[in-house]
């Protein structure tokens, strides 16, 4: 069963995702709670979710906004902060904030570094734009 779907209040995707942040405990955390921050402006309507909760990530799982499918994730390494845009490569990228998984077919993603300046403006539209390109699969 999806841990977002259980509705325990310790599967609470908000809680899972604040305890991910916590755990991290330097840039990282501090990266992905503004990341989340420009998420939730972005879109209002957007949904949390934590998904792949396994050993191997102390069962805190992987960050997840979706809305009308997922939209991205946020993974965190030693080095950087990767947000992976399930279906990166159909959305228009101006500002170039793409820059890794660009030989995929499907997905994009952003990785940031601890000193990499991330433009807020274009995160948002990139966000709006996977929003858009999710409804538009879902009109018949």
């Amino acid at each position: 069963m999806d841990e977002a779907r259980t509705g325990g209040e310790a599967d609470d995707p908000a809680r899972l995702i604040d305890a991910r942040i916590a755990a991290l405990g330097d840039w990282r955390g501090a990266r992905l709670a503004r990341i989340r921050h420009w998420i939730r402006q972005a879109d209002p309507e957007i949904a949390e979710a934590v998904k792949w909760r396994k050993p191997s990530n102390a069962m805190l799982g992987v960050p997840v906004w979706e809305r009308a499918g997922i939209l991205c994730t946020g993974e965190t390494y030693r080095a950087y902060v990767k947000l992976t845009f399930a279906k990166g490569a159909a959305l228009p990228d101006p500002s170039g904030l793409f820059n890794a998984g660009l030989e995929g077919g499907t997905r994009r993603a952003i990785d940031i570094r601890e000193t990499d300046a991330v433009d807020e403006a274009a995160f948002k539209a990139l966000i709006r734009a996977a929003v858009a390109h999710n409804l538009s699969r879902t009109r018949g």
